[in-house]
């Protein structure tokens, strides 16, 4: 079995944030030479997430209108008091999501759905450089 590891960055704005990352899994999967295995991406940080959506601009908009519906950003949050960085709405947004995402691949082919793509989401209250870690397993 092979296990290769690659973190990649992305610049993003915070407050929700939706970026496409599909093409870089894909990217990644394709030079391991690994034909059949497993993807793991993962977002160090408890401000970031990653899930799978269909990425299309209604969805973009969708998302933050989401979550500021269940998890306001002008909310009170026990963080708050601890760091005073009122970024106590991101930490509850990333939770809700979570920090990675496994995916299988056959043939070197990610087994997404057809409308179906790996995003990443930052919910910090400013915009970040975020690290994501990419992990292939397989054979």
């Amino acid at each position: 079995m092979t296990i290769k590891t690659k973190t990649i960055e992305k610049n993003t704005k915070g407050f929700s944030d939706v970026l496409n990352i599909t093409g870089d899994v894909e990217t990644f999967i394709e030079k391991c030479n690994v034909k059949n295995g497993i993807v793991t991406v993962f977002v160090p940080g408890s401000t970031g997430a990653v899930t799978t959506v269909e990425f299309e601009p209604g969805l973009k908009k969708d998302i933050p209108e989401f979550v500021e519906k269940i998890l306001p950003e002008n909310a009170y949050y026990h963080h708050n008091e601890t760091w005073h960085d009122g970024n106590g709405f991101s930490h509850m947004r990333a939770a809700l999501y979570g920090p990675s995402l496994t995916v299988p691949f056959e043939n070197g082919r990610l087994t997404l759905g057809t409308w179906q793509q790996i995003a990443l989401l930052d919910f910090d209250a400013r915009p970040r450089k975020r690290s994501i870690v990419i992990q292939v397993m397989g054979e």
